[in-house]
């Protein structure tokens, strides 16, 4: 027998266990031992029913993700056809589901006439998450199971379903009483439908499966999904395919169901999000560290400052039952801030996503104080105090004083040296930077910044903790603003400048939104503060001094205190959180233009475009080729979790492939002419650009 498989009689049961770790993951060679085993149980008169399992546990995690977009995808037996051919055996078949069952590994699942699982099991259809749906079965079998629209929210959503619940809902047709039994009680389970003369698939809850819903369902459904949608493709044709299991016969679904999934793998929103998902299993690679480097232990955490951000960071430890030490100058700043912990936790329970035993469990992890001698036996500390650097190495002289040998002292500085900050302690090689992303209890990108003494353990624990906290750690080099800051800058600066030559805030955020960006420059800088980004723009206004426009918009909006929405006026005027065009910016750019003999035009959205995209991209390869970034991919993964730009492009990296590099470099050089001393000034070409089409590269690497 293959060893990709195990197969086992015990009596009249055939046993067939998935041996393909670690998660059997469906690829060709598996499918095929699959299919040799199931014939051979077939063939076999002994042989009354069988019993699918997972040699280790856990059943399957689904399809093998680097199949697809590649011939190996369909290769014989493909999935589909497999999972035919075993709804086709003339003998009960029954799956028990151990651990996991997601998409493909569900869709196995589904083809057997019977289903157990053990009350870790976990059971979903994930597919539209990598940009496809479901395509062996998935959408045809499923609302037949459980019911059109439960079988729509199960697989829009790509969220697994608990053990219950599938229980409740009818994927699971038993439980047994634990993991270690769910084998024993597979076979009693098969035994009695052997004994019984049961069918081998018994009669479906819902052959209509829209049955009993109003007539109009799915077109109203796609109407009031659509805007939520945007230019996502995959929701749509997976809409396309429940519909043709409400419509058609199961063959024809089939049918229907597999032409669509090939027109998703096809689609460049697929590929980006197949892309996507293998950068963040490849940002946890570094040189310099490996799976010998030995760990630092977190136990207890502290946070300089109380305030949104150090609160949101201290949310994250107690989320995860880590104790957490809060510490602040002032007895006030402490209880204003413990309080709004408090009061943000509260808002989770408002919204039954928290019991209020939780609440009560996580905010007896934190503490309070005023004494950094408090701080005497904490592993880790995280700085998170005023974006100055003079104010940053106090506090880093302080907790040099205070903390215990070993000790990580990191910053959650947004844009200043780290290296400048470790240079005041006795120990640079325990520093490092920590930047969280605002809200820090929400945001999932954490930007982990390598100094140029920071130790190997000391990355290596921190890449670790940020996967514990249920962050998305990627590293950085040390430089001004890190990856994303420092590519927010030339975005930012040419949105402010088309500003000035004419365009209009919501033009310019209007073409960015129209990309699916969750909002524009203008939008952003608002929520976060246009004098959060004035400060971090002026930290670095020695680069810029050369150029007396830069940004000159933003830094007038600053002089007048409109901060953005928490001000009520910014680049838009605010009423509550509803966003109205305000002219008085219009003229307040016209008036700058005049004063910086800008000249003043129509601006049409492709060049909106370009400039903003092609500026951010520029600088992302140059961070690349600087060493700032590891990988294209990271800077990608920056950008998806802290800047809102959307998964189905992949990235501004991967998008920049999409649109091919030559095409940017074209873009810039273009601009570089066209925009006279301005475009001298600013839209010089990354030399690795150059390079890489110059030598005919279609992907963004060193070279």
């Amino acid at each position: 027998m293959n060893s990709l498989v195990t197969f086992e009689m015990d009596g009249d049961l055939a046993l067939i266990g998935l041996a393909r770790p670690p998660v059997n993951a469906l690829g060709q060679p598996l499918r095929a031992a699959i299919l040799e085993a199931a014939e051979r149980a077939a063939a076999d008169p002994a042989v009354k029913a069988i019993v699918l399992h997972g040699s280790s546990g856990l059943f399957s995690a689904g399809a093998d993700i680097s199949e697809f977009g590649s011939e190996a995808s369909f290769a014989a037996p493909d999935l589909p056809g497999l999972l035919l051919r075993l709804t086709r055996l003339d003998k009960p078949l029954v799956a028990a589901i151990g651990k996991l069952a997601l998409g493909g590994g569900l869709e196995l699942a589904l083809a057997c006439g019977y289903r157990i699982g053990e009350p870790g099991t976990r059971v979903g259809l994930p597919e539209i998450n990598l940009g496809l749906l479901p395509g062996a079965g998935g959408t045809q079998r499923l609302p037949r199971l459980i019911g059109a629209q439960a079988a729509l929210d199960m697989m829009l959503s790509g969220a697994p379903v608990n053990a219950q619940k599938a229980l409740d809902i009818g994927i699971l047709d038993r439980l047994a009483p634990s993991a270690e039994s769910l084998l024993d009680e597979a076979r009693a389970y098969a035994r009695e439908l052997v004994a019984g003369q049961a069918q081998a698939r018994p009669a479906v809850p819902f052959p209509e499966p829209a049955k009993g819903l109003p007539e109009d369902f799915l077109a109203r459904f796609r109407q009031d999904n659509e805007p939520r949608w945007k230019s996502r493709l995959a929701p749509r044709l997976l809409l396309s395919a429940v519909e043709a299991a409400c419509l058609l016969p199961l063959e024809e679904g089939l049918a229907r169901e597999v032409a669509l999934f090939k027109e998703a793998e096809a689609s460049r929103q697929s590929a980006a999000l197949r892309h996507v998902f293998f950068a963040e299993r490849e940002a946890g690679k570094v040189p310099g560290i490996d799976a010998s480097t030995q760990l630092r232990t977190i136990a207890k955490v502290a946070v300089i400052g109380a305030g949104t951000m150090g609160g949101g960071i201290a949310m994250n430890f107690a989320n995860a039952g880590i104790p957490v030490t809060l510490l602040e100058r002032q007895g006030d700043a402490l209880d204003r801030g413990l309080a709004q912990i408090r009061h943000n936790y509260g808002i989770s329970v408002k919204r039954g996503k928290l019991s209020e035993a939780q609440l009560e469990q996580r905010m007896a992890l934190l503490t309070g104080t005023l004494d950094y001698a408090d701080l005497a036996d904490v592993d880790l500390v995280i700085e998170a105090v005023f974006e100055k650097m003079e104010i940053k190495q106090a506090v880093f002289r302080e907790l040099d004083r205070a903390c215990k040998p070993g000790a990580i002292l990191a910053s959650n500085t947004s844009s200043l040296d780290v290296d400048q900050i470790a240079a005041v302690t006795s120990r640079p090689q325990d520093v490092i930077g920590l930047h969280f992303f605002s809200p820090a209890n929400v945001m999932r990108l954490l930007e982990v910044v390598r100094g140029k003494a920071t130790a190997p353990d000391v990355l290596a624990t921190t890449l670790k903790m940020g996967r514990t906290i249920g962050k998305m750690p990627v590293v950085s080099g040390v430089c001004f603003g890190f990856i994303g800051n420092r590519m927010l800058e030339p975005y930012a600066r040419e949105a402010h400048r088309l500003v000035l030559e004419g365009a209009t805030p919501a033009q310019v955020d209007g073409v960015l939104t129209g990309l699916d960006l969750n909002m524009g420059v203008f939008s952003m800088l608002d929520l976060a503060g246009v004098d959060v980004n004035f400060l971090v723009r002026d930290a670095n206004r020695a680069a810029i001094a050369h150029d007396e426009s830069y940004c000159r918009l933003g830094d007038e909006l600053y002089a007048l205190g409109r901060f953005g929405q928490k001000t009520g006026r910014g680049f838009y005027a605010y009423e509550g959180r509803n966003r109205q065009d305000d002219y008085e910016v219009v003229a307040l750019a016209e008036r700058l233009a005049g004063e910086l003999h800008v000249p003043r035009r129509p601006i049409g959205d492709q060049e909106i475009h370009d400039r903003c995209l092609f500026m951010l991209i520029n600088e992302g390869i140059q961070l690349l080729d600087e060493g700032i970034a590891l990988r294209a991919g990271d800077i990608d993964l920056v950008w998806l979790n802290g800047y809102g730009f959307p998964s189905h492009l992949g990235g501004p990296m991967h998008y920049a492939e999409t649109l091919g590099l030559d095409k940017v470099l074209a873009g810039i050089r273009h601009y570089q002419k066209a925009l006279g001393d301005y475009g001298q000034m600013w839209f010089t070409p990354a030399p690795l650009l150059e390079r890489l089409v110059a030598a005919g590269k279609t992907r963004i690497e060193p070279f």
